[in-house]
């Protein structure tokens, strides 16, 4: 009895239109036609169909798999090496290209135009997550002080960074004696306000205390300025709190209300 074109699209996953195109193209004629002149596809016909559309996955051009189906002891494997060959030669381009789409990324979104090789040099075990960093993008899209800190970190040459990162490391061990010995607290605060200011954007009290907010509220903001390994309890509640008492001291009376926002974007990967 044999199936129509319409019964052979449905089960095969294939438009109508495709199989015409089939037909006319001498690929894959149906073996039998209804009184009705229809096409009508048998089992043999079936069978050619599943090998064609297998050769097409591997993207075999139609003449190809013509060639291969005329005579398949002499040339299928010759054809499935040579393409194998293709298909890993394609595979490698488009890896390459994907290890540059993320390069991009990180650098839209951490600010750090560094290697990696670079920035496992620079920033040692400074770690940055990257969900921060696209979270932050979306958060503070609208902030020019975040837009600024994004273009000046992307400027920095690896001199800059390896300047800034042992600038950082200096702050931490001053933030960590501080916390242990409970001194210092407003100056260790203030060093790390003008810090940002050195090296990101410049940073009133005011944005300071939503900066030292986000550290206290994330630990992946937290991560950016103190390593988990250097970590200690309450450490970014400490600095959150150095940091709210350091900016009363400075804001003597009331400043005009700042919206923008930074993320800070010294890290490694």
């Amino acid at each position: 009895m044999g199936y129509t074109v319409g019964q052979v699209s449905a089960f095969a996953g294939v438009t109508v239109r495709t199989l015409h195109h089939y037909d006319k193209a001498g690929l894959l004629s149906p073996g039998d036609r209804s009184r009705a002149g229809y096409r009508r596809y048998d089992d043999a016909d079936l069978a050619r169909l599943q090998q064609i559309l297998f050769y097409r996955e591997l993207g075999f051009p139609l003449d190809a798999i013509a060639e291969i189906l005329a005579n398949p002891q002499a040339s299928a494997l010759e054809h499935l090496r040579t393409r194998q060959r293709q298909l890993t030669e394609e595979i490698t381009r488009l890896q390459r290209l994907a290890e540059v789409a993320e390069r991009a990324i990180e650098v839209q979104q951490t600010g750090v135009s560094l290697t990696p090789e670079e920035r496992f040099e620079v920033f040692g075990e400074v770690a940055f997550d990257l969900t921060y960093a696209t979270d932050a993008q979306a958060k503070w899209r609208d902030s020019n002080g975040h837009r600024e800190a994004m273009a000046r970190a992307s400027a920095h040459t690896k001199e800059d960074w390896r300047r800034l990162m042992a600038e950082a490391a200096a702050w931490r061990a001053d933030l960590l004696a501080a916390h242990d010995d409970g001194e210092r607290a407003m100056d260790i605060a203030e060093e790390h306000r003008l810090h940002v200011s050195r090296w990101f954007t410049p940073c009133p009290p005011r944005m300071h205390r939503r900066i030292a907010d986000d550290f206290a509220a994330d630990p992946r903001a937290f991560a950016l300025v103190v390593p988990p390994s250097q970590q200690r309890p309450g450490l970014a509640a400490y600095l959150a709190r150095a940091v709210r008492a350091n900016a009363l001291r400075h804001i003597h009376v009331e400043e005009p209300r700042i919206t923008d926002h930074v993320s800070i974007t010294y890290e490694e990967h």
